[in-house]
């Protein structure tokens, strides 16, 4: 018994085409949208009646799959909490990135808040949190040559 791959990672949103603008915009791409209801998708969440609305986002080399999620049906009445990066649990996605400096001003100028201003990380990294859409924690990694 072993694990093969990660296949995905899911993310719950209320603003789907807001949050998806927000990845296309980091540079990755449509690989699918669907909706989805019915038993079985109630079964495998464990609630009922539940439908939700979703698109597959992918790198263009495909190895990288993040899932959005619209739960239209049962909705989440606490809507979106804000957390931190020290927050207990899953926190934040972090991608490999060319040229930090104009990715983190491109995102600045879209008024995307950043937790600080890109930090270096001895001689290996250089590294910046930003937060998008719906309250979501991302790390930019530029790695150093």
């Amino acid at each position: 018994m072993k694990i093969t791959r990660m296949d995905h990672i899911s993310i719950n949103v209320n603003d789907l085409s807001k949050t998806k603008e927000f990845f296309v915009d980091l540079g990755l791409e449509v690989k699918a949208e669907w909706e989805m209801d019915g038993e079985l998708l109630d079964k495998v969440v464990g609630m009922k009646d539940v439908k939700t609305s979703c698109v597959g986002m992918g790198l263009p080399d495909g190895q990288t799959w993040i899932e959005l999620v619209k739960y239209i049906t049962p909705s989440d009445e606490n809507g979106i909490q804000q957390t931190h990066p020290n927050t207990l649990g899953i926190r934040h996605i972090c991608f490999a990135v060319e040229d930090l400096d104009t990715m983190v001003a491109h995102l600045k100028e879209k008024g995307t808040e950043t937790f600080s201003e890109v930090q270096q990380y001895e001689d290996t990294y250089r590294l910046c949190y930003v937060r998008g859409p719906e309250g979501i924690i991302l790390e930019l990694a530029e790695e150093i040559r």
